[in-house]
């Protein structure tokens, strides 16, 4: 059974650093991403992962400011969220495709979604 369990999220100012880990169980996958949504809003890409690390891609918003971290021999994905913003709060959700896209109806596989809040 292929699962994509998350963990971190939390409440955080803003300025601050959280740090969300993904581990999948019962398959590997070539490309991991994370994805946020914020109330009202649609699902949008944050982050992608190839599974040697070597190619990565990153939403505007967060270049610079966000790292995807990949450890294949835990089978993990993490997300280093630096100088978080207000505009930042969303639920985070880790995913894994077979294509490096920032289109969420091409991942296959979602973890449950933690919730990052930054309050100002």
């Amino acid at each position: 059974q292929v699962q994509l369990v998350l963990s971190g999220g939390g409440l955080v100012q803003a300025g601050g650093s959280l740090r969300l880990s993904c581990a999948a169980s019962g398959r590997t996958f070539s490309i991991m991403g994370w994805f946020r949504q914020a109330p009202g809003k649609e699902r949008e890409f944050v982050a992608a992962t190839s599974w040697s690390g070597g190619t990565t891609s990153y939403a505007d918003s967060v270049k610079g400011r966000f790292a995807i971290v990949r450890d294949n021999a835990k089978n993990t994905v993490d997300l280093q969220m630096n100088s978080l913003k207000p505009e930042d709060t969303a639920l985070y959700y880790c995913a894994a495709s077979t294509v490096l896209t920032t289109i969420v109806s091409q991942y296959n596989y979602w973890g449950q979604g933690t919730q990052v809040t930054v309050s100002s």
